[in-house]
């Protein structure tokens, strides 16, 4: 019998399967998952959420039950890790620019866990709605979590925008030699933002628009700012602005994406604006690594915490899921919507999963 996971608790969406499947795999726990993204406009599994499924069962060796297009219950159980060379592409399923960093985060931290490096093709959208954008993971999460011990890259070969996709990623992801706690409860002094914006097949003056509002924007707060114009070979058309704020002590990532009838100023106004609410909070991390960093922490040995900007309901949904596996405390100090703490205690002080947890062998 596999443990059992309601699909549908709080925010009811794919990071409880995602979180669900990863830890699964990481501790070698069957699972079933049942009312899978029961409170989305089309719920059950949609073509990126059964890639993440399917190169889950390939790296772990799982036997699985339910992986189809809809499906609103999985049965999940994850034998040997394998470390190895593998393509994974959204689109294998159904025509799709379905997100490839949510590949990334279903498969990032298992991979870690096995004997030696993988690599990976990840093919999809690189640049979409409702998922970090690849340049959000290369320049705040995967430096964030370098300092916990966690070691991977990524190359951006092509960039893939709804709804065509294509977008081509490689990953490589180094076992791990032991994941240590994180601490960001101040920000410290603001040093840098810095910035990119980009076009495909485009006129070059978009990118060049959305580039001068958000300086100028920033420039009046007295924010001195540097933003490049960079290319960005695509077989689709869009735009794309991020903002990164580096401090001493935090990070926090900000990003809007073009679309037809929305003007180059509104998308830099999109970026600024979200920047500018996290500057003002005074917290350590975005509420996007809020969330993110949590499994991760959650498996390193003694206390970790940070401050966020914004207690979300992703954030706590992700609490719980890792909570179902793990014998971890979380406080959380803060009204979700608002700016707030989490502090994570693993129960077994000084303990830590180890690469190879509850007699898992080496890869063969």
């Amino acid at each position: 019998m596999g443990l059992k996971i309601d699909g549908s608790y709080g925010e009811g969406g794919g990071q409880i399967l995602r979180t669900a499947l990863a830890l699964s795999v990481i501790l070698r726990q069957p699972v079933e998952i049942a009312n899978i993204r029961a409170r989305r406009k089309r719920p059950g599994l949609r073509p990126q959420h059964l890639a993440g499924v399917r190169a889950l069962a390939e790296v772990s060796q799982a036997e699985v039950w339910g992986d189809g297009l809809g499906s609103s219950f999985l049965s999940f159980s994850p034998g040997q890790i394998r470390s190895g060379a593998y393509t994974f592409d959204v689109a294998e399923e159904t025509r799709s620019a379905g997100a490839v960093s949510l590949l990334f985060q279903a498969l990032a931290l298992p991979l870690a866990y096995g004997s030696g490096p993988s690599e990976v093709r990840l093919r999809g959208g690189t640049h979409v709605s409702w998922s970090p954008p690849f340049h959000y993971l290369t320049e705040v999460l995967l430096p964030t979590l370098a300092r916990a011990g966690y070691r991977a890259d990524l190359w951006l070969q092509n960039w893939g925008w709804y709804p065509v996709g294509g977008g081509v990623v490689d990953l490589r992801v180094e076992p791990l030699n032991g994941l240590q706690p994180l601490t960001r409860w101040k920000r410290g002094a603001l040093q840098a933002i810095q910035g990119l914006s980009a076009a495909s097949n485009l006129p070059v003056h978009v990118a060049e628009r959305q580039a001068r509002r958000a300086k100028e924007r920033l420039l009046a707060r007295g924010l001195p700012v540097e933003i490049q114009i960079i290319p960005a070979p695509s077989p689709g058309q869009g735009s794309f602005l991020f903002l990164v704020a580096l401090s001493e002590g935090g990070m926090g990532g900000f990003s809007a994406l073009g679309a037809r009838g929305k003007r180059a100023e509104a998308v830099a106004d999109e970026a600024v604006d979200a920047l500018i609410q996290y500057l003002d909070s005074g917290c350590a991390l975005d509420e996007h690594l809020a969330d993110q960093l949590i499994p991760f922490l959650a498996l390193a040995p003694g206390d970790s915490g940070f401050t966020t900007s914004r207690i979300s309901q992703h954030l706590l949904t992700n609490l719980w899921v890792v909570r179902q596996f793990l014998p971890v405390e979380f406080t959380v100090e803060g009204e979700e919507g608002s700016p707030g703490a989490v502090k994570v205690t693993p129960s077994r002080q000084g303990e830590q999963v180890s690469p190879r947890p509850r007699g898992l062998t080496a890869d063969p």
